[in-house]
């Protein structure tokens, strides 16, 4: 029997009134077994206002924070608050995500840059083409339109 086949046995033990009651509050149900697109979601988002909450701090190539950051060392702190462990390189983060398109993706997701094969760059996408990311020497983190048509887009599992 498969978790999904369990669902309607656990609500029948559980009874009508305490489904009923868990959906009127806003509640999760929680089948053992069965990870949620909702938990990645959360984690998603509570990394993107992570890096958000981190809008002016200075750029230092190598920082990865809390109050100097480089383009990647923001996003592995932003997921590392989250309870996401990412590598520490863009090009080794964009190696560990899920490849997903453009017309896919999401707020939280991660944006790499490139050129040709070769990942430089990396931010968290926040919705309408924008991203949070840590520019350059001089450059505070900072929210950014996508300038590029060279990007993909990664999710962390």
């Amino acid at each position: 029997m498969t978790a999904l086949n369990r669902v309607p046995s656990l609500l029948t033990r559980a009874g009508t009134a305490s489904a009923l009651t868990l959906a009127a509050v806003g509640g999760t149900l929680v089948v053992p077994g069965m990870a949620s697109e909702a938990d990645a979601a959360t984690v998603a988002t509570k990394a993107l206002k992570v890096a958000a909450s981190k809008k002016g701090a200075p750029y230092q190539w190598g920082a990865a924070g809390p109050r100097r950051f480089d383009c990647s060392g923001l996003t592995l702190y932003s997921f590392k608050r989250a309870g996401k462990k990412l590598p520490r390189t863009a090009q080794a983060q964009y190696n560990k995500t899920k490849h997903i398109s453009a017309s896919n993706r999401r707020s939280g997701d991660l944006v790499f840059f490139h050129s040709g094969s070769n990942v430089y760059h990396v931010g968290i996408y926040a919705g309408k083409g924008k991203i949070w990311h840590s520019p350059k020497t001089g450059d505070v983190v900072k929210l950014s339109k996508i300038w590029s048509k060279s990007v993909w887009y990664g999710r962390v599992a």
